[in-house]
Order: C-alpha cells, then structure tokens, then sequence
C-alpha cells in the first residue's frame, strides 16, 4: 500500500450493541479497512456455536458406561485397579490431574543427510504405573507423528488430537524460522496435553514409552510395529470397504454426526479464512501506519511555527502502532491457531466416522456371507458375533468421545472470540485518547498553516 500522500485514518470503533446485547456489524465498513471482514467473521462464529443448539438431541452414553466399554475396545489399556481409579477420577474429578507435560526447549540439528528440530519434553507424574515422578526427553517431529498414528491404530474410533502440519503454506513463515519453531512448539505442546486429559489415551502404553524412553530405546520400540505385509492388509480391507460403497444399516446417530460434520467443517473453514484475511489487513494496516510517525518528526524540524503539534502528532501515531501491533499479537496467539487447530479437528472427526463405517461394513458383508452359505453357518455366526462386539464397542467409544469433543469445542470457541472482544475494548479504550489528541494537533496544524494564528 501506497503511504506518500495519506493520512492514516482512526482505528474503527467498537461495534455497538444491539436490544439484545449482542454486537451489531458495522453493516458497510470501508474497503480495505481493518474491519472490513469483521461482520462475516462474527456472523460465521455465530454460525458455529449454534451447531450445538440444532443438534442438542445427539445421544450420549453415561459416563460408567462409555468407561466401561472404551476400555473393553482398548486391547493397550491397564486393566489395574489403580488405572482404573485414575480414569474416573479423570471423568469426575477433571481439577486433580497427576500428568504435567511440558514442551520447550527447540534445538536445531545439522546432519549431513538432514536438518530438523527437537524439543525437549519434560513429564511430571504422581501415577504408580510410572517408575519415576520426572522424565526428560527430546522428540522431533516424527516422534510425534508416530505417537498420533499409534493412537489411531489402537483406538480408531476415539478422537485423536491435530499435529500441526509439517508442511507451511509459501509466504507465510519461513520454514525453521523463530516463529515457526515457536508455533509449532505450542501445538505440540497442546497435542500432548489434550492427550494427557484425555480419559481412554492418556492411559495408553505407546504414549507412556513416548514420554519416558530414551532416543535409542524408543528406536527400538519403534521396530516392533506391524510389518509391512499388515499394514498393506490394512489398507487393501480399507479399500475394498471404500469400494463396497456406505453402509447399510448405519444407526442414525451417527447419520447426524456426519452431517454436523460435514456442516461444521464449512463453518469453521470460513471462519479460519476470514480470520486470515482480518490479520492481514490489520498487518497491512500497522505497516502503512507506522511509516507517518516518522514523517511528522521530519516534518517538525523545518516548521518551527507547528514543531510541538507535529510532535504530537507523531507520538500519538506511535502509541497507536504500539497498540495494533499488541492487538495483531492476540491474533495471531490466540484466535488463529485456535481456529485452524478446529479445521484439523474436523478433518479428523470425518476419517474417525469412515473407520467406525468401516468396522460396520465388515459386519454386513459377513452378514450377507452368511446367507448365502449355509453349510458354513456355524463359522460364519462366530466371525459375526465378534465383529458384532466389535463395532459396539467402536460405536460406545465415538458416542462417548463425541460428547467431549463437542463440549471442548463449544468452550473454546467461546473463550476465543470472549478474548477477542474484550482485547477490542481493551484496544479502544487505550487508543481513543490519543485518536482525540491526534484530531487536536492536525487542528491546530491545519489552522497554523492557513495563517489564522
């Protein structure tokens, strides 16, 4: 943007509050102005939070029973009295944790064949199953995607928490630049903490050796996997249910939650793009804003008749930039990761209810085996009846982690957009005097130069 022969507008004010309390969009805000995209923003928002009231009929298991038969579907979960103990008071007791997790600390590392980074992850635990209290280990990325598919493996109806991508999009950060280290550390960070308050994960044993195994015994661990021939069986069973087409008798419940997905995923996509738009425009706005505070001190030099009022001019411009550069920070900390964090959930939740369509669809082409080979009924009626277990448990496991999620999602959301408005006000409240100041000062300018005084 162009900054020779503008002057900076004010900064847009609060929208005001509507009967209902509720803030009004400005309804035809100036193109190009930082506040230009705020109403569709607002407005998709709003979109989002109403999801839960239109789908509120949803049914939920009970707590003992989701417990219950989560476990029972997690072949990797301790089956002790005192894991036991852990996860209901986990469930009922959410404010005594026993799991702290940490992640800080970035190295850089050079190889001949590679650069990458490593974070150092720090776990404090009052958990009997643990040998120690504190463990210190380092992790790269690949740890972490590792440890995420693992999960998947184990519990492929639960939710599993978003990485943050390996991949950035160009002109956004360089990759292994500070911010980018510093975004990813905060993401992963929160991936392992979601896990870690997770009820059914946290318990989960891959997680354990992630959190205290040394690089090379975690190495190790790593070469236990299934082999290459199971993995390609996998994909070949996920293919072939794929080509079978949707399942036949899907219970409705689960209808619902793939169109509040499917509804969800559009909503927060354009809340994730108007937010995107919102933040560089702000920045775009910073940066020609900030080029007038010098100016005006230049200026002041060769006027000696309106030096003190081009002073004061450029301060007050300065404490403004000052201002949106604090403002952009609370973008950029708080409301978009939150947002693309809820774009990768989404994401997630969709491949969650192709797996349990999957288990399903296993079931129904043994079902349509059965009839049509009556000699074989007796094998065929055992193969059903694990698989029917099977995606009960898979179906009570969703049920349960559904609700979670949804309740997680409904109180982040607010909280976000809650922190945006009040760094709003915030921001008004402490830039309108020097707005005022400012309108004083190229008053007196404008009066000084037409020789009125």
């Amino acid at each position: 943007m162009e900054a020779e022969g503008r002057v900076p507008g004010p900064p847009l004010p609060p929208p005001s509050l509507g009967s209902g309390g509720e803030a009004e969009a400005d309804p035809d805000p100036p193109a190009g102005s930082p506040g230009a995209a705020r109403g569709p923003l607002l407005a998709a928002a709003a979109e989002v939070l109403a999801l839960d009231d239109e789908e509120d009929d949803l049914e939920v298991f009970s707590k003992d029973t989701s417990l219950a038969e989560v476990n029972s579907f997690s072949p990797s979960m301790p089956i002790s009295p005192s894991s036991m103990i852990n996860q209901y008071k986990f469930e009922d007791e959410p404010e005594l944790r026993d799991l702290f997790i940490t992640v800080d600390d970035p190295e850089s590392h050079i190889t001949a064949i590679e650069t990458f980074i490593t974070y150092r992850v720090v776990t404090k635990t009052s958990r009997g199953e643990f040998d120690s209290s504190e463990y210190e280990v380092r992790r790269r990325y690949q740890d972490f995607l590792w440890l995420k598919s693992k999960l998947e493996a184990a519990h492929p109806t639960l939710i599993i928490p978003p990485l943050p991508e390996k991949f950035i999009m160009k002109g956004m950060v360089e990759r292994f630049s500070e911010e980018f280290i510093e975004t990813r550390r905060k993401a992963l960070h929160k991936f392992l903490n979601r896990i870690a308050d997770h009820p059914t994960l946290t318990f989960n044993e891959d997680f354990k050796i992630f959190l205290t195994a040394q690089a090379w015994e975690l190495s190790s661990h790593k070469k236990q996997g299934p082999s290459l021939l199971s993995r390609m069986g996998q994909t070949v069973r996920a293919v072939a249910s794929s080509v079978r087409g949707g399942v036949k008798n899907r219970p409705e419940t689960f209808t619902e939650m793939n169109d509040y997905m499917e509804t969800f995923s559009q909503k927060i996509n354009v809340l994730d793009k108007i937010a995107h738009r919102i933040y560089k425009e702000e920045r775009e706005y910073f940066n020609e804003m900030k080029e007038y505070g010098p100016i005006h001190t230049l200026w002041s030099a060769s006027e000696e008749d309106i030096a003190d009022s081009l002073k004061g001019v450029a301060s007050c411009i300065d404490k403004c930039c000052k201002a949106t550069e604090k403002r952009m920070a609370g973008l950029s900390e708080n409301l978009l990761p939150i947002l693309h964090e809820y774009v990768l959930y989404s994401e997630i939740l969709m491949g969650v209810l192709k797996r349990r369509d999957q288990i399903q669809g296993e079931l129904d082409s043994k079902v349509d085996a059965l009839a049509n080979k009556k000699p074989e009924k007796d094998l065929f009626s055992e193969e059903i009846g694990k698989l029917e277990d099977k995606v009960e448990c898979a179906n009570n496991a969703l049920k349960a982690d559904w609700d979670r999620w949804k309740q997680n999602m409904q109180c982040d959301m607010r909280s976000t957009f809650t922190n945006v408005a009040e760094n709003n006000l915030r921001y008004y409240e402490e830039v309108k005097h020097f707005l005022i100041a400012m309108l004083f000062f190229s008053l007196i300018i404008s009066v000084k130069s037409m020789g009125c005084l």
